[in-house]
């Protein structure tokens, strides 16, 4: 290995030293508060050695990785979301019995596992980082195991995944059958005659299959629901942000090196899935009366929102503008979402582990506790997309992608899918910020 190669690889090589020295750091000294702070000094440190390896050149590592300006932004932005996450689980955490301190291993070895994909531009890498962040995902959906729900939600995570999972990697057979190589970018060369064709095709089909379950796109949504709503609050937004990006920028990376939407068939199957989690992602979250699970629906519509920038980048000719509009919408996503779950988790009893969810639970919340409402109240207007706020600018620049791209019925899908989420999210802030105040102003019943 090269010294260019070890500079580049420096985020990594601090990220996995900083987990090492966490592990001894609690084999002698079981401290909650100081396997905290190990960890946050770990995450701080990676994000310090990514802006430091930001200048370099973009290069090949180990022919797995491909480290560039791509893999920079992405890593920063699960960097910090783990960082959010570790400060949110500190309270959270603190009031419940048990050891604590292997939480924050598994948040350092989710967040080199994300790191690993938004890296990937080899299907060996791509496997190993999507495994990483994985079985830490199953264990830190699970961690307070004294609850029944927890365990439950990791194992339809665990359960699903793992035929996900099996379904990407038979994909990946079929398209190294078919090409001869395992780098994103041998997809896109044309494999001889119609059978080899036929692989290639089937296996693009299937890869895309599995990444839609972890993207949690209709058809595929079945488990997240009940995922997000068991699994404990800092972990659930842990999981609506970094595993979701980490999953949608190890896809964006093989649309634009491999070209795989070149193909009439896969481009309506894609349309027809934004079109499907746009929709019934908004009209199902219309019906929750659990904050967590109505979060969950959405982050469905939000993925099939993101679907628009994935299809631009194959329809438009110069892809640059597509990409960028997929890198604004997720970093707004990622900081609207954290908001929203952060102000469950301060909001939920860490003593006995129940998560602030319910519309009772939040009723008059303003009145109680202002800065939080108002944190809330903004993370969900963004999150509907109004003027002045940071998802207007990331649908903005999703409806100039569709209208370049041509992409009608996309847009469509979007407008209609906006106008339903102003219904539940404006209905969400408004009983949670007026309705008290209106019962205060109501005359007291009669005792007779």
């Amino acid at each position: 290995m090269t010294a260019d190669e070890v500079y580049s690889l420096a985020p990594y090589l601090t990220l996995g030293g900083a987990l090492v020295v966490l592990l001894l750091v609690i084999a002698f000294i079981r401290s909650h508060a100081v396997a905290m702070m190990v960890a946050l000094l770990g995450l701080v440190a990676t994000v310090v050695a990514v802006l430091v390896t930001a200048g370099a050149e973009p290069h090949t590592t180990m022919y797995l990785l491909r480290l560039d300006g791509y893999a920079t932004f992405f890593n920063c932005l699960f960097l910090l979301a783990a960082i959010f996450t570790v400060l949110l689980a500190y309270r959270y955490l603190k009031g419940r019995a048990g050891e604590l301190e292997e939480f924050y291993v598994l948040i350092v070895i989710a967040t080199l596992g994300a790191m690993t994909m938004a890296g990937a531009h080899h299907f060996a890498a791509f496997v190993l980082g999507l495994e990483i962040l994985s079985v830490a995902l199953y264990a830190l959906i699970a961690y307070p195991e004294e609850k029944h729900p927890p365990l439950e939600a990791a194992l339809k995570c665990l359960v699903l995944s793992a035929v996900a999972s099996t379904t990407v990697l038979f994909g990946m057979a079929l398209m190294y059958n078919a090409t001869g190589s395992l780098y994103f970018a041998g997809a896109a060369d044309s494999a001889a005659g119609s059978k080899l064709q036929l692989y290639l095709h089937v296996g693009e089909v299937m890869v895309f299959t599995g990444l839609a379950f972890k993207l949690s796109l209709v058809l595929f949504h079945m488990w997240t629901p009940d995922v997000y709503q068991g699994a404990p609050a800092p972990v659930t937004g842990y999981i609506a942000t970094v595993s979701k990006g980490a999953v949608f920028a190890l896809l964006l990376r093989l649309v634009v090196d491999g070209d795989p939407l070149s193909g009439p068939v896969l481009v309506v199957v894609m349309s027809g899935l934004a079109v499907l989690s746009m929709i019934i992602g908004n009209v199902l979250a219309l019906l929750q009366d659990n904050l967590k699970r109505l979060l969950a629906y959405s982050s469905i519509a939000h993925m099939g929102y993101l679907l628009i920038a994935l299809l631009a980048v194959a329809r438009l000719q110069d892809s640059q503008f597509a990409v960028e509009t997929a890198l604004v919408y997720l970093a707004a996503y990622t900081l609207m979402t954290l908001t929203a779950f952060g102000v469950i988790t301060v909001l939920s009893n860490a003593s006995v582990g129940d998560d602030a969810q319910t519309s009772e639970q939040y009723r008059g919340l303003f009145w109680r506790r202002p800065l939080p409402a108002i944190c809330l109240a903004a993370a969900l207007l963004s999150l509907t997309g109004m003027p002045l706020t940071l998802g207007f600018i990331g649908k903005f620049y999703l409806f100039a992608a569709g209208v370049q791209g041509a992409m009608w019925m996309l847009l469509w899908a979007l407008i209609i899918g906006s106008a339903i989420s102003v219904y539940y999210y404006v209905g969400v802030i408004y009983v949670r910020v007026f309705q008290y105040r209106m019962s205060l102003k109501s005359p007291p019943v009669s005792s007779t």
